[in-house]
């Protein structure tokens, strides 16, 4: 596996990092790991990186799309 791959496989995980919770930022961790593990099939990791996409999408969205009060 390339740099290059690892690092999309990972993008949930560096997404999250700027979430404020502990509890987005191991989702993200454990969705990225089954990724990367499960990476070794053709289409494999599609479903646990599209869910850590969506969890670390929405946790920046509820950080930085709130409108001050």
């Amino acid at each position: 596996m390339t740099t290059a791959a690892c690092l999309f496989l990972c993008l949930p995980l560096l997404l999250s990092l700027a979430a404020r919770g502990v509890m987005p930022k191991l989702l993200c961790a454990l969705s990225s790991l089954f990724a990367i593990l499960l990476s070794v099939e053709p289409g494999g990791a599609v479903l646990p990186w599209a869910l850590g996409m969506i969890i670390a999408t929405v946790t920046l969205f509820e950080r930085f799309g709130r409108a001050p009060n």
